[in-house]
Formats: C-alpha cells, structure tokens, sequence
C-alpha cells in the first residue's frame, strides 16, 4: 500500500515538475518574442532615420520638401501640450484617489465611481476626443488651441492615474496609520508625511504608463482639431499646435519615399523624450521606493 501511494506521488511530482518546465519556456519564448519585436523596430527606424537626424531637422519646420523637412514646431507643441496634461492630470488624479481612499465613505455610489473609473481606463481614446471637442473646443470655446488639447489629454490619462494611485495608497499597512494617530497626527498630517510618500513609487508608475500613453497620442488630438503642419511656434497656450505624433504620421502617409524616412527621424526623437521623461519619472520613484 505505502510501495503504491510513493508511486503515486512520484507521477504527480513529474508532472507538477513537467508543467513548471512548460510554462518556463513559454514564458521565456514570449519573452524573446517581444525582445525581437521590439529590437527589429528599433533596428528598422535608426536604419532609416539616422541619416536625416541633424540640427537642421530639430530646428526647421516642417516643408513638403523631404529634405527640408524639420520637427520643430512639433516639438513645440509637444512641450506645451504635456506641459498643461502633466500638472493636470496628477494633481486631479491623486486628489481624486486621496478622497476616494481616505475621505468618501464607503457606500454603493464610491463604489459606483470606482468601477466607472475602472472602465473608463479602457475607453477608446477617440471618444475622449470626441469629449474635448464638445466641451472644451466648442462648449468653453477655448478653439482648437493647445489648452483644450492638454485638456483633453488629462482626460484621457485620468483614470489610469486615479485607478494606479488609489491601487497604491491602498497597499500602506494599516499599522502606519495606527502609529501617527497615535502620536496626535492629524488626518492631514497623515497624508503629507505618510501617505503621500508611501504611495509616490507606485503613484509614479502609473503615471509614466499615462504618460507614456498621453506622448503618442494622435487621435484625441487630431479630434480636436490639431494641425498637421505648422511653421511657426505657439507662443500661448491658446495659440493652434500640432505635436510629435501627428506630424510623424502626416509624413509616413505622403507617397514620397523619402518621408517614410523622415518619419522615422522623427520618431527616434519621439523615443528619446518619452525616455527622458520616464526617467526623471524613475529616478523620483526609485529614490522614494528606497526611503518607504
């Protein structure tokens, strides 16, 4: 009986030890995939991009003339969008979530918010545009200015930095908030000093996942009305913009074949902010996430 149940057990052990090696190699499999994928992207647009990459094109307009063609009204326009949806949308989504966590009782309508803002992290981003242009573009008339487009964007980002914020201020043990009301803290005083910084590296996170997505958004924006050639800089944030990803894709449609490499110019400096603003966005959280 003890010979038969050992046998037993030593099948349920190879198999156990079968489908732990099967799923490590599908892990690893799809892990090279991506690896591939994403090698043979950035292989394919420094090859054909590099050579049009120089000061001229950062500093020239854009020009239907391929070889004349610059970036730099959109990289204008980029910094004066994300320059209004930065500030935006973290203050309105962390605020959101400090409440939803810390202040709104906990009844069918906070539950009923919740779960719309869950959803609303899955809407397509055209419907958002949809939304600028009705109350921001014409309800507010506000034009097709870079206001309603920062606007817009803070919209859409809005849930992901809500959901990501709320996720992580939920996540603080309870025994840190027991010890500062035990020193005489205030509720405030708790969200300054613990909370906020508790809840920063997994705030930031989804915020670079935001933001990451708010950078290389074209439909929201083209809804509302951003231009896909411009030869002048805004000089207000009420003045007509185009940004990074609208002029790539302006390019990559005309039939020239030598745009296709300037679009592809162009999104390796696409690349290169989105990097360069993920990783102040790390720095900051990783300095956090070793004092908490």
């Amino acid at each position: 009986m003890n010979e038969k149940r050992i046998v037993i057990d030593d099948k349920k052990i190879n198999r156990r030890r079968m489908y732990n090696k099967t799923g490590q190699v599908l892990f690893f499999l799809s892990t090279v995939f991506g690896m591939i994928v994403l090698a043979t992207l950035l292989v394919r647009i420094f090859t054909q991009g590099f050579d049009y990459l120089n000061w001229d094109f950062l500093t020239s307009y854009a020009s239907r003339r391929p070889e004349d063609a610059g970036i730099k009204a959109a990289i204008a326009g980029t910094v004066w969008v994300m320059g209004i949806t930065i500030p935006v949308s973290l203050v309105l989504g962390v605020g959101t979530a400090l409440y939803l966590e810390e202040y709104a009782a906990k009844n069918k309508f906070t539950h009923f918010i919740e779960l719309n803002l869950s959803n609303l992290a899955g809407v397509p981003s055209i419907v958002f545009g949809l939304l600028g242009l009705t109350v921001f573009v014409r309800t507010f008339a506000m034009g097709r200015s870079i206001l309603a487009g920062g606007l817009t964007m803070s919209l859409l980002i809005l849930p992901i930095i809500v959901v990501a914020s709320k996720e992580s201020i939920r996540s603080i043990p309870q025994e840190q908030y027991e010890a500062a009301y035990a020193m005489g803290a205030t509720k405030w005083q708790i969200i300054k000093t613990v909370v906020l910084p508790a809840a920063t590296p997994g705030i930031l996170t989804g915020a670079i996942l935001s933001l990451s997505r708010a950078v290389g958004e074209t439909a929201s924006l083209l809804m509302i009305g951003a231009m896909a050639f411009i030869a002048y800089l805004p000089d207000s944030i009420f003045s007509s913009f185009t940004v990074l990803p609208i002029q790539i894709f302006n390019w990559a449609g005309r039939p020239q074949a030598a745009f296709q490499s300037v679009a592809a110019a162009g999104s390796i400096v696409l690349l290169v902010i989105l990097i360069a603003m993920n990783s102040v966005a790390i720095i900051i959280r990783n300095k956090y996430t070793k004092r908490y």
